[in-house]
């Protein structure tokens, strides 16, 4: 299967519990990351990559998701009112061409698996990108748009990855790969969480993918792994023994939003990126660590 990765899968419907309260009636993925909410970045990874339609899969209590892609008819004119069309401008951004996005629910938190499982009919036959939206990643050119030239290279699946922490392998899902020379390379498997010291490499699994669309085959078997769960790394183990599966290790910073302290870097790295913020960031951050 080749073609274009024209869509891409969100998976929004997580409840957010490691960054509670403040994802108890804001979606996880609507908090800011200075000014706009994480899913903006993601959005505009994503049409950066050439992603045509994102197909979100939410759950309840998600309504601010799809309410946030939308026209606010009363604000807008009252901007353009104003004469604040800066202001306007920016908030109709992220607004969708007509047919851009498309929502699904997820009835029952069963796993990133079934998750991406949702959006089969929406993606058919086709490649398509899954997008892990609480993971922004700040790369040039964005960690997505490296991954689809990874796939125009090799075709087949791609996995971004990067290295884990020191010492901190055990925690994640790792990549096995068939050598490792530059920062693309065959996959032979993956293990979620290995024991210390058996790793077959120090590189997890990041927020980023691009599958075949036979990988809904695996995932209708509707099988649990860990967790109890419906897991997407099971069903792309299965697909391995078909399908060739590349690692991409990406050129850029992974910020984990769903963790507290995750989102805290994110706003500070993200503000300090900034032209009309950066000075007044550094400026306030020596000032509250005394420096």
């Amino acid at each position: 299967m080749s073609g274009k990765v024209r869509k891409a899968v969100l998976p929004v419907a997580g409840l957010g519990t490691r960054v509670l309260p403040g994802a108890k009636v804001t979606p996880k993925e609507m908090l800011n990351v200075v000014d706009r909410p994480i899913l903006s970045y993601i959005i505009e990874e994503g049409r950066a990559a050439g992603i045509e339609h994102f197909v979100f899969v939410t759950g309840r209590g998600k309504g601010a998701i799809e309410d946030y892609f939308d026209h606010h008819v009363e604000l807008e004119a009252q901007l353009e009112a104003k004469g604040k069309l800066d202001i306007l401008a920016d908030i109709r951004r992220d607004l969708p061409k007509p047919g851009e996005m498309s929502f699904v629910r997820q009835m029952a938190p069963l796993g990133l698996g079934h998750a991406v499982w949702c959006a089969r009919d929406i993606i058919g036959d086709e490649p398509f990108a899954v997008m892990l939206p609480d993971m922004l990643m700040m790369a040039e050119p964005g960690a997505l748009a490296q991954a689809t030239a990874a796939y125009d290279q090799v075709g087949g699946n791609i996995v971004v990855v990067e290295p884990a922490p020191e010492g901190q392998a055990h925690k994640y899902g790792i990549v096995a790969l068939d050598g490792q020379k530059g920062r693309l390379n065959r996959m032979t498997g993956m293990v979620e969480k290995p024991a210390p010291g058996t790793e077959p490499s120090n590189l997890f699994i990041s927020g980023r993918y691009v599958l075949q669309p036979e990988i809904f085959e695996r995932l209708a078997r509707h099988r649990k792994g860990a967790g109890g769960e419906i897991q997407l790394t099971d069903a792309m183990a299965d697909l391995m023994a078909d399908q060739a599966f590349h690692a991409l290790e990406y050129e850029g910073t992974t910020y984990d939003c769903g963790d507290k302290l995750g989102l805290l870097r994110a706003n500070v790295a993200y503000a300090l990126r900034r032209p009309d913020l950066a000075e007044g960031a550094r400026a306030m951050l020596k000032d509250l660590l005394g420096a």
